[in-house]
């Protein structure tokens, strides 16, 4: 049964950086000149469903020989330009399309579309600051899911043939032979001596690679396809099968199952006698309201190199969503703002990667300058950063940031971080004061806070901090030639509620839950000093300076600083956000996100090559999250915090570590005997 078929039509996508080259093509070579300039195009075959079939034009489309794109087909293409508004106006765009629909017509006609079948998906540009469209021709067939036509392992064997197929990976257009399950990619011009030679076993398919993802429609580059048969050899086989293939990637593999089976009847259409005469074509592009006009579009912006480079790097990260992961939702990560709590190697390296994700935010906190030995191993610094006593390291890593992505809202600040152990004097207390204030202001305007400091102390006062105000807060640490990476639980506490004993029993089932085996909810996920029952003090005392330094194999804090990004990016996309779960090993199954499992901490071992992901419960008798200390802080505010930078064992005295610590101590020593036989 044969029925009247629509065609999904090219939607345009010409990258920015194609008018820059365009205008710069015409001020130093073209000039005032109206000769066609050819131009390259292509498409996929293998966007997720419910994307428009898009016609792509890169930055490069207008240099001679250009390859497409890895896993694209190329569309030959015409770019006519004028040189006023007035001419274009008044151009005659019926005679262009005629005059562009006979260089088509010429194609079918003859050998050419056979020896180069990219002139199928050809299409033409009429411009005068840019309006795009293109062009080609219609038929009739009716289609089917290939899954009714063909089983799952033929599937799987036409796909390894289409991937290891000899003839021009960027043609869109080819011969499919089938003999048993013994599947093999031919060109084109091949179909009609296979289609001859086939023997009563083997079957020929005509195959295009479609850019449609709409289930019951084929792509447009089907109609010239089609109008190609009809010419050539329509007389000699009324009957033609087309598989519209469609390719799927997920997780590192291809599927299929989505493409269309096309078998047409072309019989009768045209009379054995007489020349075929080329058709009326159709095929302008419609603009924004739906009807065929010029698309216009201001290049006024886009000149600019700065938006040229953000359109770049959007771009890159939408090809992700279009080809790999159509859930994956970017502007949730480009909006999130980030406070980067050291800016050493772990924040060089951590601002490089939120860059490569879209991060537009990011704010740097450091009290360092940059050294001589700083530039070899933090990438944001250079050798001048180090001249006439070194740069402040916050605001030459912010500053870094800017050169290489002008669009970044970078911003440096030049601040130490009160910690416990570290006594404040009298003198000190109001710069103290201060620097709590602006810690705390910080905190409050940032979504995810990273811990990538030095010492353990240095992260107790932004841990408790982020516990309090409830944001997203990950710790990466290194050792010599290990790493950890982490998120702490995200408790969501209500502002100014008595914490007291809030969660106490929440805590107690999520360290049931974990002895158990089962995954461990997000708010009830330990904090990077819940494995600890000794309070935070200071670790520099009687160190050496070389001991006070950290000695790291170069590696690692490269593998780290991706892993916490990543960390990050997963929790932005898991549905729960920071209440995701967390399995208490990697063989656990759990809810997944965008991508994939987020685990609670990673623990890298560089010596051993090897990575694994525990999880762990909050500790009641946290001195960093635990509701006694958050409770004492909102209650006492910076009182409190004086008392922990103070008095050493003050954390320990409120969360019952000291009581703990001497329950410890008394078992230890009710098994030590005072008979001498015994020891005997």
């Amino acid at each position: 049964m044969q029925q009247l078929q629509s065609f999904a039509p090219f939607s345009s996508a010409v990258d920015a950086g194609f008018w820059h080259k365009f205008t710069q093509l015409k001020l130093d070579v073209i000039h005032l000149s109206k000769d066609p300039i050819p131009v390259t195009g292509n498409y996929v075959n293998s966007d997720a469903a419910g994307l428009p079939s898009r016609l792509s034009v890169e930055y490069d489309a207008l240099e001679s020989n250009q390859p497409v794109p890895h896993l694209s087909f190329r569309a030959v293409g015409t770019l006519i330009n004028t040189n006023t508004v007035e001419e274009f106006r008044s151009y005659d765009k019926v005679e262009l399309l005629k005059s562009a629909g006979a260089s088509l017509w010429e194609a079918l006609t003859s050998e050419l579309a056979l020896e180069n079948p990219s002139l199928l998906s050809s299409f033409l540009m009429f411009t005068f600051a840019p309006s795009l469209h293109s062009k080609t021709v219609p038929l009739v067939q009716q289609p089917q899911p290939i899954v009714s036509q063909l089983t799952e392992n033929e599937i799987a064997s036409l796909l390894a043939a289409f991937s290891a197929r000899e003839t021009d990976k960027n043609s869109g257009f080819f011969t499919i032979r089938k003999k048993n399950n013994d599947w093999s990619i031919h060109p084109l011009k091949k179909y009609p001596d296979l289609r001859t030679a086939a023997s009563t076993d083997a079957e020929v398919f005509l195959g295009f690679c479609d850019p449609c993802t709409l289930p019951q429609n084929p792509g447009w580059p089907l109609r010239n396809l089609l109008t190609l048969v009809l010419l050539k050899w329509s007389k000699q086989w009324p009957i033609h099968k087309i598989l519209c293939l469609r390719i799927r990637t997920r997780s590192g593999v291809q599927d299929a199952s989505h493409s269309i089976y096309v078998e047409v009847d072309l019989g009768g259409i045209l009379d054995q006698d007489s020349q075929p005469v080329m058709p009326t074509c159709l095929g302008w592009e419609k603009n924004e309201r739906g009807k065929m006009g010029p698309r216009m579009v201001n290049l006024s912006s886009t000149m600019d190199p700065t938006r040229l480079a953000e359109s770049a790097v959007d771009l890159n990260l939408k090809l992700m969503r279009w080809r790999v992961a159509p859930q994956l939702d970017l502007p949730v990560i480009q909006d999130t703002r980030c406070l980067l709590l050291g800016a050493g190697t772990l924040g060089c390296g951590v601002a490089r990667c939120l860059l490569g994700w879209g991060i537009r935010n990011i704010t740097f906190v450091d009290s360092g300058k940059v050294s001589f030995s700083n530039p070899v191993r933090q990438s944001l610094f250079v050798f001048d950063s180090c001249l006439n006593g070194g740069e402040n390291k916050a605001t030459a890593a912010a500053k870094a940031l800017k050169d290489i992505f002008p669009r970044v809202n970078s911003n440096g600040v030049v601040l130490s971080i009160p910690m416990p152990g570290h006594t404040v004097s009298d003198s000190l207390i109001e710069q103290v004061r201060k620097d709590v204030e602006k810690l705390e202001q910080l905190i409050e305007d940032h979504d995810a806070i990273f811990l990538l400091m030095d010492s353990r102390e240095s992260r107790w006062l932004p841990s408790m901090l982020g516990s309090a105000k409830n944001k997203l807060v990950f710790t990466a640490a290194l050792g010599f030639d290990s790493y950890l990476v982490m998120r702490h639980g995200f408790r969501q506490r209500a502002d100014g509620a008595d914490t007291a004993s809030s969660s106490t029993s929440d805590q107690q089932g999520a360290m049931a839950s974990a002895v158990h085996g089962a995954p461990i909810p997000g708010n009830l996920l330990g904090c990077y000093f819940c494995n600890d029952v000794v309070a935070p003090g200071d670790s520099t005392r009687d160190r050496t300076l070389d001991q006070q330094c950290t000695v790291t194999r170069p590696g690692v804090s490269y593998l780290a600083a991706a892993h916490v990004t990543e960390l990050m990016v997963s929790i932005l996309q898991h549905p729960d956000r920071g209440l995701a779960e967390a399995g208490i090993s990697s063989q656990q199954d759990v809810k997944e996100g965008v991508l994939g499992p987020v685990p609670h901490s990673l623990r890298g071992f560089l010596g051993r090559h090897q990575q694994l992901t525990p999880a762990t419960a909050a500790f009641k008798q946290c001195p960093a999250c635990s509701d006694k200390v958050v409770s004492a802080y909102r209650e006492e505010g910076f009182e409190f915090l004086l008392k922990v930078f103070n008095t050493p064992s003050y954390l320990e005295d409120i969360t019952g570590l000291s009581a703990l610590q001497q329950c410890t101590d008394d078992s230890q020593i009710w098994e030590l005997s005072d008979s001498e036989e015994e020891m005997e």
